[in-house]
């Protein structure tokens, strides 16, 4: 009864050996059938920009202005990334594509908004950006001449000069009356 129990406990490992030798050749069969989902796509190359912030009037730096990146698509805005600048009025983004348009906007306390767009077309740029105080406020209660500006020559806004061939009049002769003058009678 013993050689019985061995041969069929060999018929039984030859059959679990062969069936894991059909499952071994069919899974790497499978490995080299097309994948199914997604594949990977690596990302487009990206640009180092540095951007300084500096005081128009001086040129020192401005510290904690906030420059803010928009990633433009054709005239619709991705999403904004917004950096802080530091003492030395630079900040660094190296995440934006080679190849796309980003709107650089600048807010810093006490000065005017920036706002450019620029285009990523190197692996490196520095863009620096001076920063002016604000102006006056518009005031539809003042007077504006934007139109009448351009018809302006230079000299309109200075006072009429002598002529330089007008002999000056001595202080000591006398002046006439400032009188209307009278049409005469007929």
């Amino acid at each position: 009864m013993v050689p019985m129990q061995r041969r069929s406990f060999f018929r039984f490992a030859l059959f679990v050996a062969a069936f894991g030798l059909i499952g071994t050749l069919l899974a790497a069969s499978a490995q080299d059938a097309p994948r199914r989902g997604r594949k990977y796509k690596s990302p487009p190359p990206t640009a180092r920009i540095e951007v300084t912030i500096l005081r128009d009037v001086n040129g020192k730096p401005i510290e904690n202005a906030a420059v803010i990146f928009h990633p433009m698509e054709g005239e619709k805005d991705k999403g904004n990334m917004e950096m802080k600048t530091n003492e030395d009025g630079k900040t660094v983004i190296d995440v934006l594509p080679i190849g796309d348009v980003v709107r650089l906007q600048i807010i810093a306390k006490g000065f005017q908004t920036y706002g450019e767009d620029y285009k990523i077309d190197q692996s490196a740029m520095a863009i620096e950006i001076r920063m002016k105080r604000p102006g006056e406020q518009y005031s539809i209660y003042k007077s504006h001449a934007i139109a009448s500006d351009a018809n302006k020559t230079p000299d309109a806004d200075k006072p009429a000069a002598p002529a330089k061939d007008a002999a000056p009049a001595p202080a000591d002769a006398k002046q006439p009356d400032a009188q209307p003058s009278q049409p005469p009678s007929k």
